[in-house]
């Protein structure tokens, strides 16, 4: 095995959001740890993704939208997303970021963490939302699959729903979609009987969590529900929408996990890639919103993809209460969850 990968590209700054959440500084804070702690990674650096790439999940009209209004300067996609001048090109780059992270992997990296923005997991086949521009991680599976790789595993962290990656794969049973979230917050979507549509019934996994949610019961999701579905379906690689803002210091959630939460459900995750796929996970970042909150958590992960895996094993009631309602709607489509 090679280092853990982590794909990088200045373009990323250039995504100019002038005072908005989602601001480059993320991406300096982030970089400026990982040197800080000395980790042992190898820098990769992507290319673009191509405009047929990324029209193998939007519609050329979307993808002529977003290059037009960037084109004329920048503006807003939506009340909540904001593009400048370079950000048609930082996005197409974000794409190609997660793209390189599966090439990463399948070519024997310990893990690959793409360190992209714009994020992704919001935007829609046919409009940017929640600061979301294109679907990066929805782009990547793709991606893999045109590699030969024919079952993805998306596993989704962050602490809103990915509705953009659900909505996409709603009937595609090649690729299973779980996501943990804080509900009911935005977008809205993410219910725990939101499970897929005719062939894909089954392969959309969602766990809601009540607000206040903390490492013990986000652990109690991915061993009860993600791990064993995740084992009986068996993906040929694994995606992370790996996102920050369940961290208790975040100022747009309402979660109170910590830095060592991150790290424990990156291992777990990584466990699972490697008993399935020969280890192959590639993720890519998503929300989070306090600085040093954030970048801590990404060297967590880091740290957790070699093999470093903070231990949590308590409990939480209201949790377990939702398991027991996710184990019974998904028993008609998993042999795990039946009595």
């Amino acid at each position: 095995m090679t280092r853990t990968g982590v794909v990088y590209h200045p373009i990323y700054m250039e995504h100019e959001t002038d005072g908005h959440p989602e601001r480059k500084e993320r991406l300096t804070a982030i970089l400026d740890k990982i040197r800080s702690e000395k980790l042992d990674v190898e820098w990769i650096t992507p290319r673009p993704a191509t405009v047929d790439q990324v029209a193998t999940i939007h519609s050329p009209k979307y993808i002529d939208q977003v290059k037009a209004v960037c084109e004329r300067g920048g503006g807003f996609l939506d009340v909540d997303t904001v593009v400048s001048r370079a950000s048609y090109d930082a996005a197409l780059m974000a794409a190609g970021g997660a793209m390189a992270a599966i090439d990463a992997v399948m070519d024997g990296s310990e893990g690959a963490f793409a360190l992209v923005r714009p994020p992704g997991h919001h935007s829609m086949p046919h409009r940017g939302m929640g600061f979301c521009v294109f679907n990066n991680v929805a782009i990547a599976a793709k991606y893999a699959q045109t590699r030969g790789l024919k079952k993805v595993l998306i596993v989704d962290w962050d602490v809103h729903h990915g509705n953009g990656t659900q909505a996409v794969f709603y009937e595609d049973k090649s690729v299973l979609y779980f996501s943990t979230h804080q509900y009911p917050h935005y977008p809205g979507t993410g219910r725990v009987d939101e499970v897929g549509y005719e062939e894909g019934l089954g392969t959309i996994v969602n766990v809601p969590l009540p607000a206040g949610t903390g490492d013990d019961g986000y652990m109690m999701a991915y061993r009860e529900i993600l791990r064993p579905v995740a084992l009986e379906f068996g993906p040929d690689i694994v995606l992370a929408s790996a996102g920050h803002d369940p961290h208790k210091d975040d100022p747009l959630g309402g979660m109170k996990m910590s830095t060592d939460g991150f790290g424990a459900i990156a291992g777990l995750v990584k466990s699972i890639a490697d008993e399935c796929c020969d280890g192959m996970l590639a993720a890519s970042l998503e929300g989070g919103y306090n600085l040093e909150a954030q970048a801590e958590s990404v060297v967590s992960e880091l740290r957790a993809f070699q093999g470093s895996v903070p231990s949590i094993s308590g409990t939480d009631e209201r949790v377990a209460q939702r398991i027991e309602e996710v184990k019974k709607v998904q028993s008609k489509y998993w042999n795990c969850f039946k009595a």
